[in-house]
């Protein structure tokens, strides 16, 4: 388990930017206590520095995670975010993606979210996009390619996304047009389960 090179500290940090945005700060610098990021086996952990101490006296063989598992670096050196991330990109999320509620309608707010209908959740949970049939309604400043949390009616963070259309543009499209490109999923625990630690 070592620290990120300056390379793999760009990509990581990129990655998560595009998804929780200037809230990265508080996910570095948090004030309950100090954190950091390792890498392990082609896998970045976030963890606290007093478990890092601890895990230095594991041998790196017999070490198989520590803290949680963020991502992993492909073979060619890009990042991938886990789902196992889920749960930092949610708290710090920029733009949120719920599910459901009413027909589609157009809504102003701080933070962009957009709704998708029960009729949804299975099929994102499956490992599928998310259609504009399945949406139930999306805030007015989404842009194009941004990354997204999908949450379910209940405000229960089921997976990540990358829109594929801004606001506007998803009016015009037609009800089997993919609005949101699926990343990962809760799903992907079970389906999964060999490779993802």
């Amino acid at each position: 388990m070592r620290p990120l090179t300056e390379e793999e500290s760009k990509a990581v940090f990129g990655k998560l930017a595009n998804y929780i945005g200037k809230n990265l700060v508080h996910l570095v610098d948090r004030q309950d206590e100090a954190y950091c990021f390792r890498l392990h086996r082609d896998r970045v952990y976030y963890v606290s520095e007093a478990s890092m101490r601890l895990g230095i006296s594991v041998a790196r063989p017999n070490l198989v995670s520590l803290g949680t598992c963020l991502g992993k670096f492909s073979k060619s050196g890009k990042f991938k975010l886990h789902i196992t991330s889920l749960d930092y990109l949610a708290q710090y999320a920029k733009y949120k993606v719920s599910a459901p509620l009413p027909p589609p309608c157009i809504y102003l707010n701080s933070r962009s979210k957009v709704w998708i209908k029960p009729n949804g959740e299975m099929p994102f949970l499956y490992g599928n996009h998310v259609l504009k049939a399945h949406l139930g309604r999306i805030t007015e400043d989404t842009p194009e390619h941004q990354g997204v949390v999908v949450y379910s009616m209940n405000d229960v963070p089921l997976g990540f996304g990358v829109t594929s259309r801004s606001t506007v543009d998803t009016r015009k499209l037609d009800p089997t047009a993919i609005v949101v490109f699926h990343q990962a999923d809760v799903g992907e625990y079970l389906r999964d389960e060999d490779t993802l630690f």
